[in-house]
């Protein structure tokens, strides 16, 4: 096969229900076997509101979702056996009340899918114009053909508000018609009808959201006008103490004889119109949804805000919200596209990926980005280290403005992490494993709180945002006190041993790898804490001898001394970090390689995942991988090893991992292809590009894998594209997969936009837009490319030969078991049970 032959990429979508569209998803006919997966891959959100792809009848549906970032209800934790510093108050997304249904019923027969006869359908979810439309002809019991037009927007300009239109014509018969508008307060997405979700199926899955068996919702307001056609509820959770209030408008058109009427009480507000609907004359309904939340406002109060934002959008028209949409969107995808030429099939899939985190971060302003953003309640709706390791690098170099808004986030949250570092007896602050309001929910710490490496992944997102921005303003306001905090915490949790080693340690941690933990000196973390203690030293430093003002602030606001940076600097140094020469590589962790390799090969796919069918402790006892540990290390922390140190510990680690977490495949993909195994980078990359949407991991269906959608990105980017950014040295050295004629993707530093295009013998470089960075300035993009510095001008392209595309190696990793050991004893290859 030349270089230049497509080869073969298996399409994991059945092409025959979702036809081929680059810039939409589309779906020509129903499937109602996997409901809740369709919800998920057709959900509209902006990062602050999100609604499921449920249908807009409201029956029937696999789980039913209208979600707001960071609203939430409380609960106790319950442990076994308590003991101090265990996680006290659970933290659950709440499913607010469903504004998205508009039932149709027609000759008393109502419209329901899966039993209707639908003579035509078409549903798409368009990423130009951020709309989820579906057309159906419905041909009734009584044989009347009846055309249904539905669009659902939740708008990227106004965070608050949502648009639904919908339009009913009758095509060849008059028929009496109802549509009822309503706004019903469900709980944790059960049916109305008392059907219990398939998502509430038997056995413990963690990765799924917590449930209520009480009320979650107090009622507080409740009010409808039939001539006004606006209808408003309010809600206080029970126990958070968090407020709520949702209101809708209607706007009705049809030259058809009608009538309205309205009904209100606590749980439910609906409007109904009744039509004398005759051929060829259409009814038109529009719906103006508004969302206002709150810590504890009271729910009247977002009763206006809600009844300020539905004026609004009514004075400034429908048609102006969906434009508005086209418009923002089109300034989204001109910063943020990337294009696979002549690969159609990864283009749709890859444009629906970077779809997702802007539905699940433009606007999350004040809130951080939940692991399934605003698409369903898996992981209860909760913040993790999957932001800032696997979606700030999207924001950072696409939308500067969402990455600071993220990080802000993580600052608000500051003084929780101080009181969380004081609770597990450390100086500094220690950031909260998964929360919502800054409080620790992880309810198993060893796979949970035990994974102090967060203080370093929020440092390494803050230090990489401010080398693309030069956002220094930021910095000394608000983000040198986190490197400040958790260089702390580091440095008190570490200790240097005695004269034998001088080495700096860190003992009982879990690295990312969740299939093993309360370790000692964990690879990922050590190096990682290495980078926080050095960053932070550094920041200090440079801000003593560019701000005297500024820095005697910060020594008087956090009782900053001199000797504290010295030891930052000296630990940093001193760190330990763990090699075994006999076989070459970074052991995961002290005791890592005493272990045996669990094989992987002869493992039913019944019992995959593992943590779903081994008890942790069996787990715990063998080398096997969770998700890239090591090997993210190698990604994120790339010049602190050489060529043959990632190759070596690449080979050794790529064949323990399960691959049961989706945060893995994408850092396998890129390291894949920086060390040569460029089929298994594109066999990594394709799994993770379609892992909701061909339900990989089978539980899609609890919302969109935000983290793997930004490690799409970082696939084509950093993987392929091969871009690199240590220190604030921005790089590439590319690594394009056979068969792929150009790989063209934009990256935005010091606030000028670069648009990089990879072929097989050159790299491009342009810039298309240049604007003053954060600190005013207008600054000459600077790439290293294979080691040759390029300044970017921005008046014309600039184009770098390349001498092939790195290192080529075919097939996969030898096996670990066989191998032997440094005390001469071969690592053995084991089915725990079998």
């Amino acid at each position: 096969m030349s270089s230049h032959e497509a080869p073969r990429i298996h399409d994991f979508l059945d092409r025959g229900r979702f036809p081929l569209d680059e810039w939409r998803l589309v779906e020509d006919h129903p499937n109602h076997e996997d409901l809740g997966v369709t919800e998920t891959l057709f959900a509209v959100g902006n990062g602050y509101l999100g609604m499921r792809g449920n249908v807009i009848e409201g029956r029937d549906s696999h789980t039913h979702g209208t979600f707001i970032n960071g609203f939430h209800e409380t609960w106790p934790i319950q442990h076994a056996e308590e003991a101090y510093g265990f996680a006290r108050v659970g933290q659950t997304i709440v499913n607010a009340p469903d504004a998205k249904i508009m039932r149709l019923y027609v000759d008393d027969e109502p419209l329901l899918l899966t039993i209707a006869d639908l003579v035509e359908y078409e549903r798409s979810l368009d990423f130009r114009s951020g709309v989820l439309e579906r057309d159906i002809i419905w041909r009734t019991p009584s044989g009347k053909r009846v055309r249904v037009s539905t669009k659902r927007m939740v708008s990227f300009t106004q965070r608050h508000l949502a648009v639904m239109t919908f339009e009913v014509e009758m095509l060849d018969s008059a028929a009496p018609i109802a549509i009822s508008s309503q706004i019903l307060n469900r709980q944790d997405g059960e049916d109305e009808y008392h059907v219990r979700s398939k998502a509430m199926g038997e056995g413990h899955d963690p990765r799924k959201s917590d449930t209520f068996s009480r009320r979650v919702l107090e009622p507080m307001y409740s009010w409808g006008s039939a001539a006004d056609g606006r209808m408003v509820l309010g809600y206080r959770a029970v126990d958070s103490g968090m407020t709520l209030a949702v209101a809708a408008d209607h706007l009705f058109e049809t030259d058809n004889e009608w009538e309205q009427s309205v009904q209100v009480d606590d749980d439910l507000a609906k409007i109904t119109y009744k039509v004398n609907a005759q051929p060829g004359k259409p009814v038109k309904l529009v719906k103006l949804a508004a969302y206002h939340t709150s810590r504890g406002v009271p729910p009247r109060e977002l009763v206006d805000r809600c009844r300020r934002t539905l004026d609004r959008a009514k004075d400034e028209g429908v048609q102006k919200q969906f434009d508005d949409q086209r418009a923002w969107l089109d300034a989204f995808w001109e910063r943020s596209d990337v294009t696979v030429a002549g690969q159609p099939a990864i283009q749709q899939a890859v444009r629906w990926n970077l779809f997702q985190i802007a539905q699940a971060s433009a606007r999350a302003e004040g809130q951080g980005v939940p692991a399934k953003g605003v698409t369903g309640s898996g992981y209860s709706g909760h913040y993790f280290w999957d932001t800032e390791v696997y979606v700030l690098p999207f924001l950072t170099y696409t939308s500067p403005h969402w990455a600071r808004n993220a990080l802000r986030f993580r600052y608000s949250l500051l003084d929780a992490a101080r009181r969380r570092a004081t609770e597990m007896a450390q100086r500094g602050a220690l950031f909260p494993w998964r929360t919502i309001n800054g409080e620790e929910a992880s309810a198993y710490y060893a796979a949970g709180t035990a994974q102090y490496h967060i203080d370093a992944d929020v440092a390494y997102a803050l230090t990489q945002y401010l080398a693309a921005t030069g956002d220094t303003e930021f910095l000394t306001r608000e983000a040198i006190d986190v490197l400040v905090e958790t260089a702390r915490m580091w440095a008190d949790l570490g200790f240097w041993r005695d004269e034998q080693d001088g080495a700096f340690h860190i003992h009982g941690v879990t690295g990312p790898d969740e299939y093993t933990t309360v370790v000692n000196d964990n690879l990922f973390t050590n190096v990682m804490a290495r980078f926080n203690l050095q960053a932070a030293a550094r920041a200090v430093r440079e801000l003593a001898e560019r701000d005297g003002a500024t820095y005697d602030r910060l020594v008087s606001r956090l009782s900053l001394v001199e000797t504290e940076v010295e030891d930052w600097e000296r630990a940093g140094r001193d760190m330990a970090i763990p090699f075994d020469e006999h076989l070459g590589i970074h052991p995961q962790d002290q005791h890592f390689l005493e272990r045996e390799v669990w094989d992987l090969d002869h493992t039913g796919l019944d019992k995959r995942p593992l943590l779903l069918n081994y008890h942790p402790l069996v787990i715990y006892r063998f080398q096997v991988i969770k998700q890239a540990d090591v090997v993210l290390a190698l990604f994120l922390q790339g010049d602190h090893f050489t060529d043959e140190q990632k190759r070596a510990n690449f080979e050794y680690y790529d064949p323990i991992t399960t691959g049961d977490s989706t945060l893995s495949g994408v850092v396998q993909s890129i390291m894949a292809a920086e060390v040569g195994y460029h089929d298994l980078a594109l066999r990594y990359f394709l799994g993770a590009l379609f892992v909701d949407l061909a339900d990989r991991h089978h539980n899609a269906s609890d919302g969109v894998h935000v983290a793997s959608t930004g490690g799409v990105w970082s696939c084509l980017t950093s993987g392929f594209g091969g871009f690199r950014d240590h220190n604030g040295v921005f790089a590439l050295d590319p690594r394009l997969p056979d068969g792929w004629q150009e790989l063209t993707f934009r990256v935005t530093l010091h606030g000028a936009r670069v648009r990089v295009s990879v072929r097989s013998d050159e790299v491009e470089l342009v810039v298309e837009d240049q604007q003053p960075d954060a600190d005013g300035r207008l600054v000459t993009p600077t790439i290293v490319v294979r080691g040759k510095e390029i300044a970017v001008p921005d008046d014309e392209p600039v184009v770098v030969a390349l001498d092939g595309q790195g290192p080529r190696l075919e097939g996969t990793p030898p096996p670990v078991a066989g191998r032997r050991r440094a005390d001469g004893t071969i690592i053995s290859a084991i089915v725990p049970g079998a």
